[in-house]
């Protein structure tokens, strides 16, 4: 029978639950089970997809087309597995679902309450992940202990234990523990509250995993025990790591996964760890500095871009190179302010987004990078920049632009397909989700992805505009991929001859890269920066560090 694992948090917001979830994840994976993961959100949005990135940071896609939650892509990454829209439900799904079933009367006229109905709607969304093929399903559930949004969602999983047997579930509670500086202690009180909310609810935790800056003795770790009343085995220490990617090592030194399995009567290997301690040995070996300007107007949120970073971050792994962000709001990045703004930096990553803010900021630092032969790579939104620019300064097309942006545009070289132009509801216009492109031989992205057909996901409604698509090209610009009917631009570049890596896509392929699979279009990127600014290898502290797969790939 599958086992559930079920990932509260207390005392405050962003503590790390979605890396204890994924953490813990890795380590029962790498004991040889088959594990899925799934976020609860409280938020009464149907889904992410229409909240503002200052608010919620950046919307995950999945294969299947889900707009869905940042922790997702945090799953994704450190299990490496391909989750679906399943993975996330948000309140306002819940209660849409049983709104639509009371309207068609699948509930005989029985008065709609939140117990049993919205708590029934709950726990169907975990059971629907858990497939036969599924040992352990990791729930986060997300806001904390106390938020009265969070309510339904704590009664549902208090009942599914009853539901499925107790020996089948077990709780874990990511909690913190400050230290106060002019006492120099560390206080568990939040951690005591917090338990005691949480048990109020019905709900005592099988592990508590404390946040803290510092370690925790072994006397504060008996006091949380008792106090609590957990076993002292499952008090953690998730003291701060310097990579994300440290954390599952940390769980592991603690004894969660051990644990875990055992009071699960979990039969599994010990976990291998071998290809990811090997992972940790090179991000902590990653020295060659290179400054990657990300141009974006949600700066002032890095989570709104958190997979563009850590894509970045996976390419630099492979090489040697430790990345670094250079943030650059595309508000400040228009016009002459361009090349101050992107002054002293080694390549440039234009992400997707919406709306006309910022826009000619984006539109500007294509063109700085590529009269400045700078390496550069647009995603979604940053590849349309870049065609407008292309269409701007190369072919001469005076105020080209998006129809999105500008409707009067005389030169809409970016617009609706002629089939989305008639749809009233723009969502349903939008490709969400993984399409293939066939890939053209002889350009850089064939020979990056070494492949002829490719999957990536989407998330857009304009496209290149094919009335144009001739004249961009015939000015020299590189179409290296298209959908397979030919219809839809998913690639441009311009030749290796000409720049030394100017790609961009449609798509948006930060969602697809793993630590210790980084993605090819984020790893070329690196290496073209490298190899301009290390044309003889790195150095550091008199030892040489050239990666050869710098020159040999």
């Amino acid at each position: 029978m599958t086992k559930h694992i079920f990932v509260t948090g207390g005392v405050a917001s962003s503590l790390g639950k979605g890396l204890t979830a994924a953490s813990l994840g890795r380590l029962l994976k790498s004991r040889g089970l088959r594990v899925k993961l799934q976020k609860l959100d409280p938020y009464i949005n149907v889904d992410p997809g229409t909240m503002n990135p200052f608010q919620h940071g950046e919307v995950f896609v999945t294969d299947d087309g889900g707009e869905t939650d940042l922790d997702l892509g945090h799953y994704e990454r450190f299990v490496n597995v391909t989750l679906n829209k399943k993975s996330n439900a948000t309140t306002g799904s819940i209660y849409q679902a049983v709104l639509a079933k009371e309207r068609r009367g699948e509930y005989l006229g029985e008065t709609v309450q939140v117990i049993p109905h919205i708590t029934d709607e709950i726990k169907s969304r975990i059971k629907a992940i858990a497939a036969e093929d599924v040992d352990v399903v990791i729930t986060e559930v997300g806001g904390t202990v106390g938020d009265i949004e969070i309510l339904p969602f704590l009664e549902a999983i208090r009942q599914f234990k009853n539901d499925v047997g107790r020996d089948n579930v077990f709780y874990i509670h990511v909690t913190l523990i400050p230290f106060i500086g002019p006492s120099h202690e560390q206080k568990t009180k939040p951690t005591q509250h917090s338990v005691a909310e949480l048990r109020s609810r019905g709900i005592s935790p099988d592990a508590i995993v404390c946040r803290a800056d510092r370690a925790i003795s072994h006397h504060l770790k008996q006091k949380i025990s008792q106090q609590c009343d957990v076993p002292l085995a499952g008090v953690v220490s998730a003291i701060d790591a310097d990579s994300i990617y440290d954390i599952p090592l940390v769980l592991n030194d603690e004894g969660l996964d051990s644990y875990v399995c055992t009071a699960l009567h979990i039969e599994a290997d010990e976990p291998d760890l071998k290809d990811w301690r090997k992972l940790v040995n090179k991000v902590e070996n990653a020295k060659a500095p290179i400054v990657i300007g990300l141009v974006g107007k949600y700066i002032n949120l890095p989570d709104a871009y958190l997979s563009v970073v850590e894509s970045l971050k996976h390419g630099g792994y492979a090489l040697g190179a430790q990345v670094q962000i250079k943030w650059i709001a595309s508000d400040d990045a228009d016009g002459l302010l361009a090349e101050q703004a992107l002054e002293g930096i080694d390549g440039i990553v234009i992400p997707g987004g919406f709306g006309f803010r910022g826009i000619e900021g984006k539109i500007a630092s294509a063109s700085y990078a590529r009269e400045k032969k700078i390496p550069f790579l647009g995603l979604c939104l940053g590849m349309q920049c870049a065609v407008i620019s292309y269409a701007r300064d190369v072919c001469g097309l005076a105020g080209a632009d998006s129809s999105e942006i500008e409707t009067s545009t005389p030169h809409p070289v970016i617009d609706l397909m002629h089939q989305q132009k008639d749809v009233v509801d723009l969502g349903a216009s939008m490709r969400l989700g993984s399409y293939p492109a066939k890939l053209i031989p002889g350009t850089v992205v064939k020979a990056l992805y070494g492949e002829d057909v490719v999957y990536e996901r989407h998330r857009h409604r304009y496209e290149v505009n094919n009335k144009y698509r001739q004249q961009l090209v015939d000015a020299g610009l590189v179409i290296s991929g298209t959908s397979p009917d030919g219809e839809l631009v998913e690639f441009i570049e311009l030749p290796k001859s000409i720049h030394p890596y100017y790609v961009a896509t449609q798509a948006h392929p930060e969602f697809k890269s793993r630590p210790d699979q980084a993605h090819p279009l984020f790893q070329g990127l690196i290496k073209a920066a490298m190899e301009i600014k290390f044309p003889t290898g790195y150095v550091d502290d008199s030892i040489e560090l050239l990666q050869e797969t710098i020159t040999s790939k």
